[in-house]
């Protein structure tokens, strides 16, 4: 994007404390750094040179990534708009406006998106590991509709001593 929006933008972003900001000025440049640091989300602009913000998103999420990729631009165009969302963008968000309101949207729209990408992913956890449980029972707990119900009811009446 062109470099006073992006220290516009950093300034915003970072000035609250909650986020630290690296800003490059082409997607072909992105990628490399993508693999090389971990980040917790992308934003991107559609229009930039050497590739636009969609090509960039098929890139990232064709190798696997499912970072939250957030395309902020200019661009009003529809088909712009769903397309980014078939690709697996996670936000569309115009540009333009007044800028403390704008980059206070990016930045709700940026923890949302870091949230829910986390919580995805301990629930894959969680059902893996549910999974390594359910499949370390015997094959009569395994198969019942409700394996902790037959657990509980397994267990019979307590002796009294």
């Amino acid at each position: 994007d062109e470099p006073g929006l992006l220290a516009l933008g950093k300034y915003f972003l970072e000035r609250s404390g909650q986020f630290s900001v690296d800003t490059i000025n082409s997607a072909p440049a992105a990628l490399p750094l993508q693999k090389a640091k971990r980040y917790d989300a992308i934003i991107s602009d559609y229009q930039m040179p050497g590739m636009d913000g969609i090509e960039l998103l098929r890139k990232i999420r064709s190798s696997g990534s499912t970072i939250p990729f957030i395309l902020f631009t200019g661009r009003q165009r529809e088909e712009v708009i769903i397309q980014a969302l078939d690709e697996g963008a996670d936000f569309y968000l115009q540009k333009g406006g007044e800028p403390k309101s704008q980059f206070a949207e990016l930045s709700h729209k940026i923890r949302y998106a870091v949230m829910r990408r986390r919580a995805e992913e301990r629930l894959k956890q969680y059902e893996a590991q549910l999974r390594q449980v359910l499949g370390s029972l015997p094959g009569r707990v395994r198969n019942c509709e409700n394996p902790v119900r037959f657990l509980k009811n397994r267990s019979g009446p307590r002796k009294k001593t």
